[in-house]
């Protein structure tokens, strides 16, 4: 194992090329991306190990970001260090942020077009289906039957139903409770004043990001870095954060254009974080596009590649890995919620109903199904009723 550390049997190249492809190619999603990985790199070429794959898609699942493309950067990490790591993450991300830029230019120039608008009248139906069964598939995997872990997953999505928005700093405060109930450490045994004190700034350090008001790039710049910053677990996590911050909050796009970009998200390979370039490019044209991809990957590239070392030597004790499930469990809660907002705004008519729950029907009983043949599928259903539905 060692002289496969030293000397890789794979050169820098060859695994950028690799994750270029993986970028061009990859359908299906974060937990689809993460599963062609271990089969291409751990179990056919044999150029990752089995314990470094585990460990870098454990570190992955504990820092924010999107799941997928922290997992590829640290599998860059692993013999070629910083360039390595820096190099497999912009291969992996660039392909599918070209294809949403281009896409957002064809959506601006052609948005009020009939044939665009009922190819999303029927993707936008069965997107939901899609985040609907993925959050089942979350909750079912990360919170199993741990109580407290469901008290935080529904109130969490009570809280996003409720606000329409996800608020950061629960995230972080649900850390902190699952940590200090499993495992409390030894200065909260001793008195709880300093926690009191801890909890009574989190709202106001979070309320501090968000009142720093300057021109619309920096605007842009500021929010998607903190939605890169809070979002922890599958890239769908991002979903409810950004919804109300673009939508509820700065009114930067309308509900019908929010979820045309998480449709957009689902049709193109690659990460499915990739949504913010399409959001930021509908905002504020191409420097939009750039701003918000940079402010969203640049947090999940900083989390993954300044850990390594410490996480190598801490992340098995038992009081982090509490905090990362309370942490998943408080983004899964939210994922949950945001399914419920984001049906009331797309499903509006009897067949948006049917393809949203025909798409959870398909994607229930055919665990194999690919994620782009059900939207192609929904795209040609919403060509064919859309102009039926709104003649």
């Amino acid at each position: 194992m060692n002289t496969q550390a030293n000397n890789p049997n794979y050169t820098l190249w060859q695994i950028v090329l690799y994750f270029l492809r993986l970028g061009a190619l990859g359908f299906g999603g974060p937990v689809a991306l993460v599963g062609y990985m271990y089969r291409d790199l751990v179990e056919c070429r044999g150029w990752i190990s089995e314990s470094d794959y585990k460990e870098g898609l454990a570190l992955a699942q504990m820092a924010p970001g999107p799941l997928a493309a922290q997992l590829a950067i640290y599998l860059g990490y692993v013999h070629y260090r910083i360039p390595g790591a820096t190099l497999v993450g912009m291969a992996f991300v660039v392909p599918s942020f070209l294809m949403v830029v281009v896409l957002g230019w064809a959506y601006v120039a052609f948005g009020g077009l009939q044939w665009m608008q009922a190819v999303f009248y029927g993707v936008g139906a069965a997107v939901i289906g899609i985040i609907a069964i993925s959050a089942y598939k979350l909750t079912h995997k990360s919170i199993g039957k741990d109580k407290l872990l469901w008290a935080i997953h529904l109130t969490l999505g009570a809280v996003t139903v409720i606000t329409e928005s996800e608020i950061a700093w629960l995230f972080i405060a649900a850390g902190l409770l699952v940590w200090f109930w499993r495992s409390p450490p030894e200065w909260l045994r001793k008195g709880g004043g300093a926690m009191a004190a801890l909890s009574g700034q989190l709202p106001p350090a979070a309320g501090f990001v968000s009142s720093f008001e300057s021109g619309l790039l920096t605007q842009i710049g500021l929010f998607f870095a903190k939605a890169g910053t809070f979002v922890f677990g599958s890239g769908l996590a991002i979903v409810p954060f950004l919804y109300g911050g673009v939508v509820t909050e700065h009114h930067w796009l309308n509900d019908k254009q929010f979820v045309d970009a998480v449709a957009v998200a689902m049709i193109t390979p690659g990460p499915v974080v990739i949504t913010v370039g399409f959001i930021g490019y509908l905002v504020a044209g191409l420097p939009g596009a750039c701003v918000a991809a940079l402010g969203t990957f640049l947090p999940c590239y900083l989390f993954t590649i300044i850990p390594v070392p410490y996480f190598k030597k801490y992340g098995k004790l038992p009081g982090i890995v509490a905090f990362v499930d309370g942490i998943t469990a408080a983004a899964v809660g939210a994922i949950t919620g945001s399914v419920i907002v984001i049906a009331q705004r797309s499903i509006t008519d009897i067949p948006t109903v049917l393809l949203a729950t025909g798409t959870v029907a398909l994607l229930w009983k055919f665990k194999k199904i690919q994620e782009p043949v059900i939207i192609v599928m929904a795209a040609a259903l919403g060509l064919a009723l859309y102009p039926l539905m709104h003649h």
